[in-house]
C-alpha cells in the first residue's frame, strides 16, 4: 500500500551538524513538524539552543521522513541502525551530494530517496534559500513530498539520474571547494608580489563576486574575462614566467580551459599561439 499523501508529514533529522541543523530551521520555520535526533551530547546541546526539538523514540517511530544529515560514509551504518526504529511506511533520504541510493541498503519495501542542497553551510543559521537541491527518489509520493520541502526552503529543486550520481557531485565540488582552491593560487601570486593575505582576499574576493556576476548575466562564454578572452599570449607567456610553480599548476590547465571556452572567437593564429604557449612547459622564473 502507497504511504498516505501529506503536504508537511513529520520529519526526523538525523544530526545536528551544520546541515542537519539549517534543513531543521528552515523547515520548522515553515511549520513541518520537525525533530532534531542528534548523536551526541553536543548536538542536542546545540539543537536546543537553535530552539530545536529534540526526537523521542515515539517521535522516530512516528516520523513518515527521516533525513540522515551525517557524513558520507557513515550513511550506511546510519541507515542500518535507523531502519528497526522506523514504521515500515517511513521513507529513509539521505543528503550525501555523491551517494546514490544504493548507500540505503535494500529496500525491502522502504521508500528510499536523496536530498542533496547544493549549498556550502559553515553555520547552521545560514539561510538555504536561493540556492538548489538535487533529488533523487524512485517513489512519486517521496518526490511530492521533498519538492515540498524543497520549495519551503527556498531551494530550487534538481532531478539527477542515479548512474551520474558522481559526475553531478564532481561538478559541485568544482564550483565550490574549486573556486576557492583557485582563490589560494590568486593569493599565493599576489604574495609573490608582496602582497598579504588579508590583502589579497580584499582585493581578490570583490573580483570574484563581479565575475560571477558577469556569468549570471551573460552566461559562460560572454562573462569569460582577461588575456586568454582577448587572445593575449603575451601576457600570458609573462604570467607563467612570474608565477611559482605551485600556482603556476593551477593557472595553466585553467587557461587552458578558458581557450576551450572562448577560443571559437579568437583569431586562429592567437588561439595557436595559446594553445602552444599553455602546452609547453612551465618557464623558470628568473
Amino acid at each position: 500500500m502507497s504511504p498516505p499523501r501529506a503536504s508537511r508529514p513529520r520529519v526526523v533529522v538525523v544530526g545536528m551538524g551544520r546541515l542537519g541543523g539549517a534543513l531543521a530551521l528552515a523547515l520548522a520555520a515553515k511549520r513541518w513538524p520537525v525533530r532534531v535526533l542528534a548523536r551526541s551530547e553536543d548536538g542536542r546541546r546545540r539543537a536546543v539552543e537553535l530552539g530545536l526539538r529534540l526526537a523521542s523514540e515515539s517521535d522516530v517511530a512516528q516520523a513518515r521522513v527521516c533525513l540522515l544529515c551525517v557524513p558520507d560514509k557513515a550513511v550506511p551504518l546510519a541507515a542500518e541502525e535507523l531502519k528497526p526504529r522506523l514504521s515500515r511506511g517511513a521513507a529513509l533520504v539521505h543528503c550525501a551530494g555523491a551517494l546514490s541510493l544504493e548507500a540505503l541498503g535494500a529496500p525491502r519495501g522502504r521508500v528510499l530517496g536523496s536530498f542533496h542542497p547544493l549549498v556550502a553551510v559553515s553555520d547552521p543559521r545560514d539561510s538555504l534559500a536561493g540556492n538548489s537541491v538535487a533529488l533523487s527518489t524512485r517513489s512519486r509520493w517521496l518526490r511530492e513530498v521533498l519538492e515540498r520541502m524543497a520549495k519551503d526552503a527556498g531551494l530550487r529543486a534538481l532531478r539527477v539520474p542515479e548512474k551520474h550520481r558522481a559526475a553531478y557531485h564532481a561538478g559541485a565540488v568544482l564550483s565550490a571547494g574549486g573556486v576557492v582552491a583557485a582563490l589560494s593560487a590568486a593569493v599565493e601570486a599576489f604574495r609573490v608580489a608582496g602582497i598579504s593575505e588579508e590583502d589579497a582576499l580584499a582585493a581578490l574576493l570583490p573580483l570574484t563576486r563581479s565575475a560571477l556576476r558577469g556569468v549570471e548575466a551573460r552566461g559562460l562564454a560572454a562573462g569569460y574575462t582577461g588575456p586568454i578572452a582577448r587572445g593575449d599570449s603575451g601576457v600570458v607567456a609573462a604570467h607563467l614566467a612570474a608565477l611559482p610553480p605551485v600556482a603556476g599548476e593551477v593557472y595553466r590547465p585553467l587557461s587552458r580551459r578558458g581557450v576551450q571556452l572562448v577560443g571559437h572567437r579568437l583569431p586562429p593564429e592567437a588561439r595557436a599561439a595559446l594553445e602552444k604557449l599553455l602546452d609547453s612547459e612551465t618557464p623558470r622564473r628568473r
